[in-house]
């Protein structure tokens, strides 16, 4: 078992004091004014109750089941996890994953992370080179403010450790920095052993710094779940093993060596990797940074997470999507096009477009079979009804793909109880 990171639950509950108005897309007319724990008690119904489209909403229950699923699986595994906390950027999200028994939360850069200390994130794994120096000034206020705040960034260059020892010098507390190790053609980090080694060097030399451990990224690597796409993600963690192996003397913690991989896509082949027998005196801590798997997707993560519709792990369910639009078919024009109330302004289409599953009239949900969206404007959704009886005024629930680009278009998202439509809960997001 780890120890996981705190959150500040005094600042999360104050979230339900604020006041829900016009900024908020979607909400009712008739909570405006209200605060959000004042909505809540009466029980709003997303069809019944004033809510307009287009609405993105979560799935209260499968995001319950998907927390309770990744920890039992990670600790089965003897792995750690710091969910990358840019997935959703909402601090009510952070404190159930971390009452999941999440070990830190991972953030991507310095405005983020700023989130994160203004709700008192106690652990935080920043999965980036952080080489400005106002950011890294900040920091070291942060640090020296609240001896219980427990930071890790990356490196990757002799230059990023030379640019952080400048910005950090004359400070009180030495920065924990993970060696980085990437591969040609993908995102950051040292694309030989060699450069690795004298990043490893240069941290060593630091006297702001202080070298703990290693870590990659293989999501640019592949994408999909073929064989060759995972024999290149297990190549990649072969040298992500070899290089920490190579630098086992330099690391100045001995007895906890931290090495961190892992999208959410190939979590499985990580943990396989990382949990492998290490060298001898070789303490190694494995952390894995999956965040996806709170919301889970009806897309690419559906296709090709360890736990999606085609599961590789054998005894743990699959996760269940917690994502859905509601969007308004306004016109039909011709017999095979119906254009919705959403667009990409509000749903994710990076990584495959938004998928017709359900169609409502007359306050009866029933299931859409065979429609498909066709392609996005900013406001509109082109859907193809294929033979389905779609009409205007019709609502269509539609599951999506990709969660990260998704929360970053609601400030404020209703969370659904079992039902679909009662709100049981309204997140909050920061971008």
């Amino acid at each position: 078992m780890v120890e996981p990171a705190s959150i500040d639950q005094v600042a999360v509950a104050r979230l339900a004091e604020e006041v829900i108005d016009w900024r908020f897309k979607g909400l009712p007319d008739a909570l405006f004014g209200k605060t959000v724990a004042e909505a809540l008690l009466s029980g709003p119904k997303l069809f019944t109750d004033g809510f307009v489209g287009p609405l993105v909403v979560l799935d209260n229950d499968a995001i319950d089941h998907n927390l309770a699923t990744m920890r039992r699986w990670c600790e089965s595994q003897g792995v750690a996890l710091s969910p990358h906390g840019k997935t959703t950027m909402a601090p009510q999200l952070f404190q159930r994953q971390l009452e999941a028994g999440c070990w830190a939360i991972t953030t991507a850069n310095a405005s983020q992370l700023r989130v994160y200390r203004a709700f008192g994130v106690s652990r935080i794994m920043l999965a980036n080179q952080l080489v400005d120096p106002n950011a890294l000034r900040w920091l070291a206020g942060e640090l020296a403010r609240d001896p219980g705040f427990e930071f890790f960034c990356w490196a990757d260059s002799v230059k990023a450790v030379e640019l952080m020892t400048e910005a950090l010098q004359g400070t009180e507390h030495q920065v924990n920095v993970l060696v980085e190790i990437g591969a040609p053609g993908a995102r950051t980090g040292a694309r030989t052993p060699e450069t690795a080694i004298a990043v490893a060097d240069a941290i060593v030399a630091s006297p702001v710094l202080k070298l703990v451990g290693t870590s990659g990224w293989e999501g640019s690597l592949a994408h999909d779940a073929s064989p060759d796409a995972l024999a290149t993600i297990d190549a990649f963690l072969a040298s992500i093993r070899e290089v920490t192996a190579a630098l086992a003397d330099k690391f100045e913690d001995p007895d906890r060596v931290i090495v961190t991989v892992g999208g959410s896509a190939y979590f499985d082949h990580v943990a396989d990797a990382l949990t492998q027998p290490w060298p001898d005196g070789l303490n190694v801590f494995p952390v894995l940074r999956s965040g996806a798997y709170v919301t889970h997707d009806d897309g690419f993560y559906r296709e090709n997470s360890p736990l999606g519709a085609n599961s590789r792990i054998e005894g743990t369910p699959s996760f269940r999507s917690a994502l859905r639009a509601w969007a308004q078919v306004t016109s039909k024009p011709e017999n095979n096009l119906a254009l919705l109330t959403i667009g990409k302004r509000d749903a994710s289409f990076d990584e495959g477009l938004p998928e017709p599953q359900l169609i409502r009239r007359d306050g009866v949900t029933k299931p859409l079979a065979g429609a498909e969206i066709t392609s996005l404007n900013d406001q509109h959704a082109f859907l193809s009804p294929n033979g389905a009886d779609v009409q205007v005024g019709d609502w269509i629930g539609l599951g999506l793909s990709h969660p990260c680009t998704v929360f970053d278009k609601w400030q404020l998202l209703p969370a659904v109880g079992a039902d679909g439509e009662t709100v049981v809960d309204f997140i909050r997001t920061y971008f």
